[in-house]
C-alpha cells in the first residue's frame, strides 16, 4: 500500500458532534456508536477538509500506509448513502394506523411543582420524531421537547418537570438516522416555527447527537430560537446548558 496523508480521528477527544461528517464531502466519516469514525480508507483524500470543523480538535492528518484514494469509490459510496437516506425511513411506518395523528387535552393538574405526576401529561399523538409531520399542528409556535427516548426513565418526575405544556418529538440517535433527524428537524423549525426548545439527552456519549442534530438544525433555520439542553445522569442530576444564539450574515 502506498504511504500518504490520511484523517486520524482521536475517540477519546470525540464528543459525537457529526460537524466533521457534515465537512466531509466524500461521505469518509460517520458516525458509530456516538463516535466518529473513518469508514473506508479508500474513501479519504487526505487533504484535511475537515479539520476545522471539529471543535474538540479530534481530527488530525498522519502519513501512513493506507489504500490508495478512489473517487469512484466514493460516487459509489455517496449514491448508496443517497438511496438510503430517501428510502430507509418509509417502509417501517407507512400505513400504520397507530401512528395517525391526534390532539387532546393533558389529563387535570395532579400535583404542584416538580411532584411526580398521578396523571398523563401528554397532549398529543404520534410522540416518535420518525413519524411526526412537520406540519402537526400540535408543533405550531409550540415549546418543543426533543427527549432521547431513555430520558424519562431516569425522571421520576417527567410528566410534570418537562412534559406538561410542550409538544414532544422522541427519538434515539444511537439506533436512528442522525442525518435524517437533521433533516427533519430543519423542516419542522421551518414549518413550525416553535417559541423556544428544551433538548433533554442523556449523560452517555451516544446521546449527544440527539442535541447537535437540533441545535445544528436550529443555527440553520432560525438562530433567534432560544435553546436549552438538559443533561440528565444516569444516577440522577441534571446539568442545564443555554446554547448561544448564532447569528449568519446572509
Amino acid at each position: 500500500m502506498p504511504l500518504r496523508n490520511i484523517v486520524q480521528i482521536d475517540r477519546d477527544k470525540c464528543d459525537g458532534c457529526a460537524k466533521c461528517v457534515d465537512a466531509c464531502h466524500e461521505g469518509a466519516i460517520e458516525i458509530i456508536d456516538g463516535k466518529a469514525e473513518l469508514v473506508g480508507e479508500i474513501l479519504c483524500d487526505g487533504f484535511g477538509d475537515c479539520l476545522g470543523s471539529c471543535p474538540q480538535d479530534a481530527l488530525t492528518i498522519e502519513k501512513r500506509e493506507a489504500e490508495e484514494y478512489s473517487q469512484a469509490a466514493v460516487e459509489d459510496h455517496l449514491e448508496k448513502k443517497k438511496q438510503h437516506k430517501t428510502e430507509a425511513p418509509q417502509p417501517i411506518h407507512q400505513g400504520c394506523p397507530g401512528s395517525a395523528m391526534r390532539s387532546f387535552a393533558p389529563a387535570d393538574e395532579s400535583g404542584n411543582g416538580h411532584g411526580i405526576a398521578a396523571k398523563s401529561q401528554l397532549g398529543q399523538w404520534p410522540v416518535q420524531l420518525m413519524l411526526v409531520p412537520p406540519m402537526a399542528p400540535y408543533l405550531k409556535n409550540s415549546d418543543l421537547l426533543i427527549c432521547a427516548d431513555c430520558v424519562p426513565f431516569a425522571v421520576p418526575d417527567f410528566h410534570n418537570r418537562y412534559l406538561k405544556d410542550h409538544a414532544v418529538l422522541v427519538g434515539c440517535p444511537k439506533l436512528d438516522d442522525l442525518q435524517h433527524y437533521f433533516d427533519k428537524l430543519k423542516d419542522i423549525f421551518r414549518t413550525a416555527k416553535p417559541r423556544r426548545i428544551t433538548i433533554l439527552k442523556m449523560e452517555v456519549p451516544c446521546c449527544n447527537g440527539i442535541a447537535q442534530a437540533a441545535v445544528m438544525a436550529r443555527d440553520q433555520i432560525d438562530a433567534d430560537i432560544p435553546v436549552e439542553v438538559h443533561t440528565i445522569g444516569i444516577s440522577g442530576g441534571i446539568e442545564i446548558d443555554k446554547q448561544k444564539q448564532i447569528h449568519t450574515a446572509g
